[in-house]
This record gives structure tokens, sequence and C-alpha cells, in this order.
């Protein structure tokens, strides 16, 4: 695609946006709004987890069949069934349709594939990780703001978040129609994908020497930070000490810190260190926050053993977050051949889902048979040795441009 032909980033951002924004809102009242159907906690658990689940199975259906058909058709697909589904599951009369519709809904929100994909066509090899992080910014003001609005909503009603949600996918859907334009060519994609639904396309991209690992670091980052968040409430009640608003807050700087990073400061500091040696630093800083916050007590003295750790703690892991994921990201991409970027993404994606479901289980495991942090430490133990085992693959081996 030329240069002068080449659509803004600004269209699919205030998509992604708009679909974030709608999956953060529903996120406060989950559990409260499964068990007003008498679900147990096994259930609820399980009703979170089919939503990442559902993710693992269609991301890469959704990037590859983007490849195919271009990067608009899918969007708008998925969008107009997260429409649907978030007013089903909002109009829910037993658990069975919560499960049901939580899941259709994770199928449909697993787009992101082809939204970087989007990002991949319309940037240069020079910016491209400038619009992945915008990309993660659009992530952070949806898992930012998201939360927060629908807690603010959630004692007028349970359903009234989702309804909101549905509602702002339905605005989503509009502005895609009117002002998402194609970003491939028509012919562009490449015909050499077979099936879609091929079941050896994960191990097909896992092969490639340079993003098979950094693939595998996406993974192994992703599940070490499940870990954290599953249990981070946990900590934060009954060792720390903290309020529901109090954890809000620390979730609030987390989002804000990767808001500023991603937004603006990414591309910049891309170009002057290039992917590389940020995705290495972001995994030190994510490792070290981790590593602090296990081993963090209640205290008196803000930089004794108190409040000083926690908060240090939190910024180096929205820092960490904030320089591995676009670079990760960026490396993905810049290593892929043009005709397979939504396919290659959305597998990174759907492993990232992957995670996302199994971690929770291992992390709460951990907090309850080994420490208060244990899955904080296990979880910087993971990226450590992930980031070692990767290394001679991703930060050694020359990339294209």
């Amino acid at each position: 695609m030329t240069e002068e032909k080449r659509p803004g980033l600004g269209p699919v951002l205030l998509t992604v946006l708009l679909d974030l924004l709608g999956f953060g809102l529903v996120i406060p009242l989950l559990s409260f709004y499964a068990e007003s159907f008498d679900a147990s906690p096994v259930q609820v658990t399980g009703l979170m987890a089919s939503y990442s689940i559902a993710q693992f199975v269609f991301a890469p259906m959704w990037g590859s069949l983007s490849d195919r058909v271009g990067r608009r058709p899918v969007m708008l697909a998925s969008i107009t069934g997260t429409v649907i589904f978030l007013s089903a599951f909002a109009s829910a009369t037993s658990l069975w349709q919560l499960f049901l519709f939580r899941t259709l809904h994770g199928a449909c929100a697993a787009n992101i594939g082809a939204a970087q994909a989007y990002v991949a066509d319309v940037t240069t090899p020079e910016t491209r990780a400038r619009g992945m992080g915008l990309i993660g910014a659009s992530f952070g003001v949806g898992f930012t703001l998201g939360p927060m609005v629908g807690g603010i909503l959630s004692p007028y009603s349970l359903t009234a978040p989702i309804w909101l949600a549905a509602g702002l996918s339905a605005v989503n859907l509009v502005w895609a129609l009117v002002r998402l334009p194609e970003s491939r060519k028509p012919g562009e994609a490449s015909g050499h994908h077979g099936r879609v639904l091929d079941p050896l396309v994960i191990l097909e991209v896992l092969r490639h020497p340079i993003v098979g690992g950094v693939i595998f670091l996406a993974f192994s980052a992703t599940f070490a930070f499940a870990m954290l968040e599953s249990t981070f409430a946990l900590v934060a009640e009954h060792t720390w000490s903290m309020d529901a608003r109090t954890v809000g807050l620390l979730f609030g700087l987390i989002g804000i810190i990767g808001i500023v990073i991603q937004g603006g400061l990414i591309g910049r500091l891309v170009k002057r260190f290039g992917e590389r040696p940020l995705l290495a630093t972001g995994y030190a800083c994510t490792a070290s926050g981790m590593v602090l916050l296990s081993f963090t007590h209640e205290g008196g003295a803000w930089f004794a053993n108190g409040w000083g750790p926690i908060v240090i703690g939190c910024i180096l892991l929205a820092i960490g977050t904030s320089l591995s994921n676009p670079s990760m990201t960026s490396l993905v991409s810049r290593s892929t051949d043009a005709e397979e970027q939504g396919r290659v993404l959305g597998v990174n994606q759907s492993l990232a889902a992957l995670a996302r479901a199994v971690a929770p289980t291992a992390g709460g495991f951990l907090y309850a048979h080994w420490f208060f942090g244990g899955a904080f430490a296990a979880g910087a133990l993971v990226m450590g040795t992930s980031l070692l085992l990767a290394a001679p693959s991703v930060l050694r081996t020359p990339q294209r441009a």
C-alpha cells in the first residue's frame, strides 16, 4: 500500500477504545451478577474464564479471516456480535444463558488481532511500535475508565453497566460503518492460508525463529501478570488491609502510567533504543515489581514496610508492561510477511487469552498453598526464565525492517 493511500489510525483506535470500554464496564459487577443467579464460586470463576477461552479459540480465526477478506468486514462482524450478545447477557434469565452469552461475547471480542493487523497495514516499520503503543493506550483507557464507571453505575442496577456497554458497542458499530475504511488493497492478501480453522496454525507460527520466541515471551508475560491480577485483591485486603476503593486507585495508577507511556512516549523510545532493549527493560521492570510486591507486608513508615513498596511495585509493573507489550507486538509484526499479519497477530492474542484463562487457577493455588505473595513471586520467576530461554532467538537475531 502506497504511503499516500494509507488510512489514518484514528478510526481503528476509537473502535478499539469503545470495544474495551464496553468490556471494562462489566468487570466490577460480573461476580455479583452471576451470584444473583445463585452461581457458586466455582461457577463465577468459570464464567470469568469462559470469555478468555472463547478468545483463545476465535482470535486466530478472526485474524486469519481478516487476511482473506479484509480488516473492515471482520471488525464490523465482530462489533455487531458484541452488541447482540451483550444485550442478551443483560437480558438473561438463567445461569446457563449467562455462560452462553458471555462465551459468545468473548468470541466476538477476539478481534484485537485484526485491529493490530490494521495498524500494521497503515504504518511503516519505523512507526509501527508507536501504532501498537496507541492500541495499548486504548486498552489502558478502556481498562482504567470502564471499571470505574461500571462500579459507579452498579448500585443502581447490576445490568445498567451491561446495557451501557451494549450501547457503546452500538455507537462503535455506527462509527466503524461510517469512518473505518479498509486498510488492504483488493487481492493483496495471500492465497496460501488453507482453512481458517487449521488446527496447526499455532504450531506453524511458533516455528518461526523470531516470531515464535516473541510470542512465547508474550504468553509468559500475560500468564505472569494474570496470576498477579487474580490474587492482587486478596493480598490487598488480607495482607495490606486495603479496601476496594484503594485497590481501584492502584489499578487506576497502573492504567494512567500505561496511557502516558504507550500513548505518547513509546514511539520516541523505540526510535532511540529499539524494540529489543525496551522489551528486555520492560521484563526486568515487571519482574522487579512482582518481587517487591511479593514480600511487602503491612507496615507503618511510607518507605519502610508499607505503602512505599506497594506504590513503587505498581509503578514498576506499569512501566514494565507499557514498554514490553508494544515492543513485542511490533517485533512480531516486523518479522512477519504483510499477508500473514492478521493470522500471526491473531495467534499471539489467542495464546494471550489462553494464558488469561489458565493463570488465575494457578495464582489462586499458589496464594492458598504457598504464601500470600506466591503468585507474584512465581510470576517474576516465569518472566525471568522465559527471557533467558528466548534471548538467543529474540534479542540477538537480526530482524527485517
